[in-house]
């Protein structure tokens, strides 16, 4: 007979899988004898695990939703399958989500094991996404930076790593890391860089090579609110892309309910707002407006005119010319 400990990890998995189990088939499949079961139960109920009975000759047990999640048990191929829908999660601007995801994705991987994080890194490099590749599409980030980022937040560890700036410089970074901040399309780090004696933040896209020294650090105050606070201040003082105001013919609850996420709305008057935005290119801020389903006037910049006015007549020409409807018989 298997331990006690190995018995009651492998009972848990099996209440996993069916909606339901009568006694004596879970008896049956555990190798035991249904009192020993009911010890069993009893031992994981005491864990937190909200186990509903049935009494009776053909009674059973099934695992119920409870009040809290407690832990639960996988095997091989639903861990490779939960790290990589969490890596493709972390990867997307998903609001509320991709945060969430690189937390528990740094949890998943600690503890996995390493034939375990082979595939998983094997089946992440080899799978290509599909996704919109314009200009303001998201830039890729490796999930291995991501949760080897995370993990040194987490536990508060130096890390070193190459960083590659604006003009293409390429150089080495010593930083005692912060928090990660995910803002508008990209991730940040947020951290205290060591060479240059000063709070810094670091586009994960451009960052290569992570890795962990070792060396624990205290955590110091950072000047700022947050360290989403911090990236947005350092995003402001630096000016670059379009800042883009539009007049749209729709109450600003409606625009705000469509493209609100990505814009400040603020109204006009009860059936019209202005809406307002910063992009490092036109081609997303067009496609958005053309979302809200309303007639807009672009008031700045001039490209966001001379670009909506390009794709409006190319637009028309592939639409062909106007088809008046057959007149009625009199």
């Amino acid at each position: 007979m298997a331990s006690t400990s190995s018995r009651t990890l492998r009972l848990l998995s099996l209440l996993h899988t069916r909606r339901y189990w009568p006694g004596g088939e879970l008896a049956a499949q555990l190798q035991i004898s249904p009192r020993t079961l009911r010890r069993d139960v009893d031992r994981l109920r005491e864990l937190g695990y909200p186990i509903q009975a049935q009494r009776g000759v053909a009674g059973g047990y099934q695992l119920a939703a409870g009040t809290a999640l407690p832990p639960l048990v996988v095997d091989d191929e639903e861990a490779v399958a939960l790290a990589l829908g969490l890596q493709s999660a972390a990867q997307n601007a998903v609001e509320g989500i991709a945060d969430s995801s690189v937390r528990a994705l740094a949890k998943v991987v600690q503890v996995m094991p390493a034939r375990l994080r082979r595939r998983v890194q094997a089946l992440g490099a080899m799978t290509v996404p599909s996704s919109f590749q314009g200009a303001a599409a998201a830039q890729a980030v490796d999930p291995g930076v991501l949760t080897t980022m995370a993990l040194a937040c987490r536990d508060t560890e130096r890390i070193r790593f190459s960083y590659t700036a604006a003009n293409g410089q390429q150089t080495g970074r010593h930083v005692e890391p912060h928090r990660l901040v995910q803002l508008g399309r990209r991730w940040y780090l947020v951290g205290y860089d060591l060479d240059r004696n000063d709070w810094r933040s670091y586009r994960l896209d451009r960052l290569a090579g992570p890795r962990a020294t070792g060396a624990r650090f205290r955590p110091r105050e950072l000047p700022a609110a947050d360290a989403a606070a911090f990236v947005r201040a350092g995003i402001d003082s630096v000016r670059y892309g379009y800042d883009i105001e539009v007049i749209v013919e729709a109450p600003a609850e409606v625009v705000s309910e469509r493209i609100g996420r990505w814009v400040t709305v603020s109204p006009v008057s009860a059936a019209r707002c202005r809406v307002t935005m910063t992009a490092d290119a036109l081609e997303w801020p067009i496609m958005g407006l053309g979302l809200v389903g309303a007639d807009f006037e672009v008031i700045s910049p001039p490209e966001l005119a001379d670009q909506v006015r390009d794709w409006g007549a190319r637009f028309s020409r592939a639409a062909g010319p106007r088809q008046d409807p057959d007149p009625r018989p009199d």
